[in-house]
């Protein structure tokens, strides 16, 4: 059977949450959702460096909570929470409503599919050899209690003079098709001098009880 949908949606509202959670009428829905992802581009541009792995927006009639999870918090929240005042006024450029920001920690990165994926992306700029990297980040998920890990990289992966191609690294095991399994799922485009790699990163992190 192919794996063709994309593992989130298929849990959506069984054992995942979505990311944005309002509701709208049609006359301002596209307008609410043009600007989620405005702040979503801005957010993950700014806090790249703090390892971000997922910005969550709720909304009220005027009011916006924006939960950020980073693996360093404490680079977002700054010294006395000066870094989220900062980032709360350069938000209120994008949209008219109230905003508050929470960020919340992530406990174990080397099991976040998002931080493993950037990771990777990382050590490919730097001209790591990417069996090395694959392998390494798929130790570390499993050691750090993952069920299993699946890597898949595709592009010119050996340098440019080599014929594109994808290769998988899989550790433990990955029930795709098992809705009550906890699978976090990333996709990450790594842009290198002679081309794109594509990164594919899923970690089965056990069952939950729906």
């Amino acid at each position: 059977m192919g794996q063709k949908i994309h593992p989130t949606g298929y849990r959506l509202g069984i054992s995942k949450d979505w990311s944005s959670r309002w509701f709208a009428d049609k006359s301002n829905y596209a307008d609410k959702a043009f600007e989620d992802l405005k702040i979503r581009k801005f957010l993950t541009d700014k806090l790249s460096q703090a390892g971000l792995k997922a910005v969550e927006i709720e909304r009220t009639e005027n009011e916006m909570n924006i939960f950020i999870k980073v693996s360093k918090p404490g680079l977002v929240i700054g010294k006395g929470g000066a870094g989220v005042e900062v980032l709360e006024k350069e938000l209120k450029n994008l949209t008219n409503s109230k905003i508050k920001i929470t960020a919340e920690e992530i406990k174990i990165p080397e099991i976040e599919a998002q931080l493993v994926g950037d990771y990777i992306a990382r050590q490919l700029k730097r001209r790591m050899p990417y069996r090395r990297v694959a392998v390494f980040a798929a130790n570390a998920a499993i050691d750090k209690g993952a069920k299993g890990i699946k890597i898949r990289m595709s592009g010119v992966l050996s340098g440019s003079n080599t014929i594109s191609r994808s290769e998988e690294f899989i550790l433990g095991s990955i029930p795709v098709q098992t809705l009550r399994a906890d699978i976090d799922y990333a996709q990450i485009d790594c842009q290198l001098l002679f081309g794109t790699i594509g990164i594919k990163v899923w970690i089965y992190k056990g069952e939950v009880t729906l």
